[in-house]
């Protein structure tokens, strides 16, 4: 899957992920108004508002970018319809051939981790049957308990050809709380960088292996070391634009030939008619105003990254 989408990201020359991570505060009066009257304000009516305004962005941004990570807390926060509409969301992205990934964060140990796996990004069993619950084609680990709980994940990304983002160097400010702490003289993320390119090469086929890593684009200087550590590890860059990452900021992610990582925007790009410089698009012209956001995003990220044409 890693590779599937390093070709994607080469074919369009867009190294961009969009962040589907509706907030009500985000999604225009007037689709609010209509999903109300429909639903009523309920968990139901919310959930309904966050379909239509996601699918009003996916049908501008589709063409443009290889991937989509919608994150299911702002799905669960609505309850069961929320989560529907979050299984809703992965299918239609599907339609539109867009690369899912879940943005989960996952991580246990045993048969719960499996679990998720399973439910995530393999398939389960029930009678003669057999179903993909989720179907996402690559989800966000959580490896604080070690290899039992990233283990089964990596088995179901091998039989299934899917993928994974382990949490390496986040983006948030008090991440080196624990992740920096030295350990034999080295901060603690670069252990975790190491058991990253370790689990990814017992299953690598091809340039990258099925396990990446997620490092913020608010940490430069630490984006080297481990670019180096980890050198067929696909890296998920979150932090760029609204958390302070800056274009300048993202050269050390990649390889010199533009491949190797993959940005995150998420309400610098759905939510854009809010800014300033978008203003002009207004509330209706919300997901013109993204499509807007994530062309300019792309440019800014080739004006660094010049292989990326």
């Amino acid at each position: 899957m890693m590779n599937r989408l390093a070709a994607r990201i080469r074919e369009l020359g867009a190294p961009v992920v969009v962040g589907l991570d509706p907030m009500l505060s985000y999604i225009p009066e007037g689709i609010k108004r209509e999903a109300y009257a429909q639903y009523g304000e309920t968990l139901e009516g919310a959930a309904q508002a966050v379909w239509q305004y996601n699918k009003g962005l996916v049908d501008q941004i589709y063409d443009l970018v290889p991937a989509v990570k919608p994150q299911i807390a702002m799905y669960e926060q609505f309850g069961i319809p929320g989560l529907s509409v979050y299984k809703k969301t992965v299918d239609y992205c599907h339609e539109k051939g867009l690369i899912v990934v879940g943005d989960i964060k996952r991580g246990d140990i045993g048969s719960t981790s499996g679990a998720y796996a399973d439910a995530h990004l393999g398939e389960v069993k029930v009678g003669g049957n057999v179903f993909a619950p989720f179907a996402e084609d690559i989800s966000t680990v959580n490896p604080y308990l070690g290899t039992d709980g990233v283990k089964p994940f990596v088995d179901v990304c091998k039989k299934h050809g899917k993928g994974i983002f382990v949490l390496v160097k986040t983006s948030n400010p008090s991440s080196g709380e624990f992740q920096d702490r030295l350990i034999d003289g080295r901060p603690l993320y670069e252990w975790v960088g190491e058991k990253v390119a370790a689990w990814g090469e017992e299953v690598r086929e091809g340039e990258y292996s099925p396990v990446g890593a997620v490092v913020g684009a608010t940490y430069p200087q630490m984006g080297k070391v481990l670019r180096g550590i980890m050198p067929h590890t696909m890296i998920l860059v979150p932090g760029y634009g609204a958390q302070g990452g800056k274009a300048e900021d993202l050269a050390p992610y990649f390889q010199e030939d533009g491949s190797g990582a993959i940005v995150n925007s998420s309400r610098g790009i759905i939510a854009a008619y809010r800014q300033e410089k978008y203003a002009s698009f207004g509330e209706e012209g919300y997901a013109e105003a993204a499509r807007q956001a994530a062309l300019d995003m792309i440019d800014e990220i080739r004006r660094v990254i010049p292989a990326l044409g």
